[in-house]
């Protein structure tokens, strides 16, 4: 049994519009929410082995917070084929993590996230910013991990749980 998690970006700034889009930082409503979104995955239990971020500002800013939150910032890489990425380009990142981890999070950008908890679950759910997916994949290599081939736990929207992040 493998575990999934998948953690959308925090908001993002529009502000500077002379900012290339892998270039936008945080907002202040995002770096609220994503050391919370941590915080929270510490409360629940679900600490992954490694987390794995696109190296888009907003994104690796995300990870780093919500990583030291949850008190796993130690195991934190950056891959660039997250930005942008595909659920299909997703999936190959996901088949290709290391069969001694029992668990990883990925964390990435829509349309992305919300194509690959389709792609692995048949789920059609919101990913809104920070919000986060939990997989388990009934596999015992990375290599199994296929279309349809696992069942969504929960996904954790900041909304629902702390109510107004304004």
């Amino acid at each position: 049994m493998k575990t999934l998690f998948l953690l959308r970006h925090a908001k993002s700034s529009w502000s500077d519009t002379n900012l290339a889009d892998f270039d936008r930082p945080l907002n202040d409503r995002g770096l609220r929410t994503a050391p919370q979104m941590g915080e929270l995955m510490k409360s629940r239990g679900y600490l992954p082995d490694v987390v794995v971020s696109s190296p888009a500002a907003r994104a690796r800013h995300t990870a780093e917070l919500a990583a030291e939150a949850a008190g796993i910032r130690e195991r934190l890489r950056f891959d660039p084929r997250i930005y942008e990425a595909s659920p299909h380009t997703l999936l190959d990142i996901t088949n290709s993590i290391n069969d001694s981890l029992s668990s990883e999070m990925l964390v990435g950008h829509n349309p992305g996230m919300e194509g690959f908890v389709r792609l692995l679950t048949g789920a059609v759910e919101r990913m809104p910013t920070a919000a986060l997916a939990v997989i388990e994949l009934a596999v015992d290599s990375w290599r199994d991990v296929s279309q349809g081939r696992a069942q969504l736990v929960e996904v954790i929207r900041p909304k629902e749980v702390f109510g107004s992040t304004e």
